[in-house]
């Protein structure tokens, strides 16, 4: 397993969860390269996009979490994280980390968020 993802859980609407992703077999150098992105996908959806982060932290955010989540990479820990505030119901979805770089990429085995309204 090179991603192992933590954190979800069952939290109620307009609280916070932070998620984690760590990838304590990846050589340092291969994570330090990669861009970091942290994916969703909810029963009967396809997977999306919810933010990444690249080598020099730039981040993106998918329309629907900014101003609301941050994502975030600790390199000399190779882990990267996602903070989640204000959640709504509708960010209910298995949480997937992702490592890539050019046509490689990692997955992580995903971490449920329930948002109860």
């Amino acid at each position: 397993v090179q991603l192992q993802a933590s954190g979800g859980g069952l939290v109620q609407a307009g609280g916070s969860l932070r998620l984690s992703c760590k990838a304590p077999r990846m050589i340092t150098s291969t994570f330090n390269s990669n861009v970091m992105g942290w994916y969703r996908q909810a029963p009967g959806k396809q997977r999306e996009l919810v933010a990444d982060i690249t080598p020099s932290r730039a981040t993106n955010y998918a329309d629907f979490v900014k101003g609301r989540f941050t994502i975030s990479r600790d390199n000399s820990r190779k882990t990267v994280s996602l903070q989640m505030n204000s959640l709504k119901p509708d960010d209910s979805a298995v949480y997937y980390c992702n490592s890539k770089r050019g046509t490689t990429e990692y997955w992580g085995q995903g971490t449920l968020v329930t948002v109860s309204s």
